[in-house]
């Protein structure tokens, strides 16, 4: 809740005129208590897991034909049915564990320094916050997922994820429970190392579980604009990750590639490109290439 009556008393506690985007914000959160603000982040985290991966999924679903090319794994079809079971099992994990986490997480939220007043951030400030959070969890990220794929740790917890060996949009939040506090860990890291406005705070949100849903798709588009972002994994990467499955030690990155270089787990990605490349040299007809580059994937580390 802001701390001014009126524009008047905010534009005075500035020094400046509201722009046309902090007016609007005033109007929007005048009399709103901070903690209903931060609670609109269920409602958006809701909105991304239901309609984000639902374009795809339709395209996959009526469409098959269309999208065949750009699909990762072609040889596996999911109905109808084990689409919505999906979305079943990701609203209950949603409502059993994302929510109330959301709600019980304010205190720490305002302990670290996330705000909602005036002035609003600049589109400056809040790209250079959002590059920090996706640096930092991306880091971070790779380290606790390359510990889940420890024997105990893949056991007890991680293969729940790993069930769709041929990932779909509707099961990136798909996982245990244990899984999405663990993983948690990272997405809150950069907001407490560099705290900002509650709208970069959203954003982040929105944007990092897009990127999860994008990246477990299950389908390189050769018009997607993630492609043109540097270092940065994308579906065919993660997709290779998630086939590997249980053996993987390939392909730990949440978002960008430089972990996977840097410590060496995405050699079996990189040998197993080169050696898709050279079958598809080799292959003496059409049908011959089309298979080789089905995904049907050496399982290597």
């Amino acid at each position: 809740m802001l701390p001014w009556a009126t524009a008047a008393e905010a534009e005075a506690a500035l020094g400046r005129a509201m722009t046309p985007a902090e007016a609007l914000w005033f109007r929007f959160t005048a009399t709103t208590p901070d903690y209903h603000l931060y609670c609109l982040n269920i409602l958006f985290l809701l909105a991304v897991f239901t309609l984000a991966p639902l374009p795809v999924a339709l395209l996959e679903l009526r469409a098959p034909r269309a999208v065949q090319p750009y699909k990762l794994q072609p040889r596996v079809r999911l109905s109808r049915s084990e689409f919505l079971k999906c979305y079943g099992d990701v609203m209950r994990i949603f409502f059993f564990v994302v929510g109330p986490l959301q709600l019980m997480s304010y205190p720490v939220v305002k302990m670290v320094g996330i705000h909602t007043g005036l002035p609003l951030p600049s589109m400056g400030e809040i790209a250079a916050q959002l590059l920090v959070y996706f640096l930092v969890e991306d880091y971070l990220n790779y380290w606790l997922h390359r510990l889940l794929h420890g024997e105990w740790g893949y056991q007890k917890i991680h293969r729940i994820h790993h069930e769709y060996t041929a990932p779909i949009g509707f099961a990136a939040p798909y996982a245990h429970w244990a899984e999405v506090l663990i993983l948690g860990i990272p997405s809150f890291t950069g907001p407490a190392i560099a705290p900002g406005h509650m709208i970069t705070l959203w954003l982040w949100i929105i944007l990092r579980q897009m990127e999860a849903i994008e990246t477990h798709s299950g389908f390189d588009f050769p018009f997607s604009l993630t492609k043109y972002i540097p270092f940065y994994g994308g579906a065919e990467y993660h997709d290779y990750h998630h086939y590997v499955g249980g053996q993987s030690q390939s392909n730990f990155a949440s978002v960008f590639t430089y972990c996977d270089y840097l410590y060496g787990t995405d050699r079996g990605y990189r040998f197993h490109k080169a050696y898709l490349a050279k079958l598809k040299d080799l292959a003496p007809s059409d049908g011959e290439k089309e298979d080789a580059n089905g995904f049907s994937y050496t399982k290597l580390d």
